[in-house]
């Protein structure tokens, strides 16, 4: 008797467990979102739409346009073009600034070839040159943005006069100090909950974990996150970029660069030490560091102000050689 007791309520647990994953299931579904439904909200002027690749691209373009060498600025993974806002507006009455959102991310949206290794992102960054008719540029970017940059330099090393690289990939990380939705975005087992569910709670925390202090985060910045992570398509995009990555795996061609680098670094940066901003001094001949120990990963994002100061600097050095 006792045994047909345990076993009832071995069956009432199980159904209470059951309608708690249904329950949970409801409660952080989220259905794709279209463009025009973000657009709205997420691309007022100055934002534009141009051919790229195939794709119409979200992008903005400021700032006089006979700037010699325009500054073209990448973000990072799961980020848009809204994290160079306060930059732009800093150097567009001085210079031409633009921002793009990549394949797979923002406004974008995914690469009709579902190809996210860093060297489609080389020939995309290649090809809005071309499009915009940019022969030549001061090329930056941050984390994802900031290695697509470097080897983008690489690559055509007569088009890429500068760089700037803020807290750039490029040698390997612990997949420990990922953020939890990275992780498992990645994790081939969640894949049919990750394309079909996203609690604002989860990006809430994954930013706040990006920041050096995530007091700054704000529900606008949180709402973008989220919302333009909902973009049709972008969620299968995030993992398939994780599929298709190898953090560190051309560490060694680092050394390779060969044109004027600023590298900013958040001191508490969670996802990539400053050891690596160190790496990054060393393995880049000429290169020039600069900290702010109280920043995160995305201190272009977190302190506009304060991080554009040592770019403004660079910009002008360059200027006078």
């Amino acid at each position: 008797m006792s045994g047909l007791r345990w076993l009832k309520r071995g069956f009432i647990a199980a159904l209470l467990l059951a309608a708690a994953g249904v329950i949970a299931v409801a409660t952080t579904w989220e259905p794709d979102r279209q463009i025009g439904q973000l657009a709205a909200r997420w691309a007022p002027p100055p934002s534009t739409f141009a051919e790229v690749g195939g794709m119409q691209v979200h992008l903005r373009d400021v700032g006089p346009r006979d700037d010699p060498q325009p500054i073209v600025l990448l973000h990072g993974l799961s980020a848009s073009l809204h994290t160079w806002a306060g930059w732009a507006t800093g150097l567009q009455a001085q210079r031409r600034v633009i921002t793009v959102d990549l394949p797979g991310f923002g406004l974008t949206g995914p690469s009709p070839q579902g190809d996210y290794r860093i060297e489609a992102y080389v020939r995309f960054v290649l090809q809005l040159l071309d499009t915009l008719q940019l022969p030549r540029v001061v090329l930056g970017g941050n984390a994802l943005g900031g290695e697509i940059a470097w080897q983008t330099a690489l690559a055509a090393p007569r088009r890429v006069t500068a760089l700037i690289l803020v807290d750039p990939n490029g040698y390997p990380v612990s997949p420990l100090s990922v953020p939890l939705a990275f992780r498992l975005a990645g994790t081939p087992a969640t894949q049919w909950l990750t394309d079909r569910l996203l609690p604002r709670a989860l990006i809430e925390m994954s930013v706040r974990n990006v920041m050096g202090d995530p007091s700054r985060v704000t529900p606008e910045m949180v709402d973008r996150y989220f919302e333009l992570s909902l973009r049709v398509g972008n969620r299968r995009a995030l993992r398939q970029r994780f599929e298709q990555t190898e953090l560190g795996a051309d560490a060694s061609r680092i050394a390779q660069v060969h044109v004027p680098t600023l590298i900013l670094w958040g001191g508490r940066d969670g996802l990539a030490p400053v050891e690596h901003a160190l790496r990054f001094q060393h393995d880049i001949a000429g290169s020039r560091l600069v900290v702010f120990d109280d920043l995160g990963h995305i201190p272009q994002e977190e302190d506009p102000a304060r991080t554009l100061a040592p770019v403004r600097s660079f910009l002008q050095e360059l200027a006078g050689r």
